[in-house]
Parts: structure tokens; C-alpha cells; sequence
């Protein structure tokens, strides 16, 4: 069961990576990039909780209890 979830949280993050390298091509995102150097608090977000959710994943899918 451990297993399964870990999968889950995994692709969940890949997801979100997705959505933030998405988010970081947009021309908004393009455009405040060029003025200010930074990206929005939403790509960020994306981008963080996605890095969260693979390592998670991982780890759980990795190193879940393996006991019955």
C-alpha cells in the first residue's frame, strides 16, 4: 500500500514540474523574468512542491515499510 501511494506522490510531482516549467515559459512569467529577475510566487510554488513531492515519492516508494 505504501508502495502505491509513494507512486501516487511521485506522479503527482511530476506533474507539478510540469506545471511550473509551463508557468516559467509563459510570456507573463517571460516578461517579469526580463524586469525584475525573478519568477511569480506561482511558477515558484509549483516548482518547489513538485521538487517536495518527487523526493517524497521517491523516498516512500524506495524505503516504505515492507512489512505485511
Amino acid at each position: 500500500m505504501n508502495r502505491v501511494i509513494g507512486v501516487a506522490v511521485l506522479a503527482i510531482g511530476v506533474v507539478l514540474l510540469y506545471l511550473g516549467y509551463q508557468s516559467s515559459i509563459s510570456p507573463v512569467d517571460q516578461a517579469l523574468t526580463a524586469a525584475t529577475g525573478s519568477y511569480t510566487n506561482t511558477t515558484i510554488i509549483y516548482v518547489v512542491s513538485g521538487v517536495a513531492a518527487v523526493i517524497g515519492g521517491a523516498t516512500v516508494t524506495v524505503f516504505g515499510h515492507r512489512g505485511a
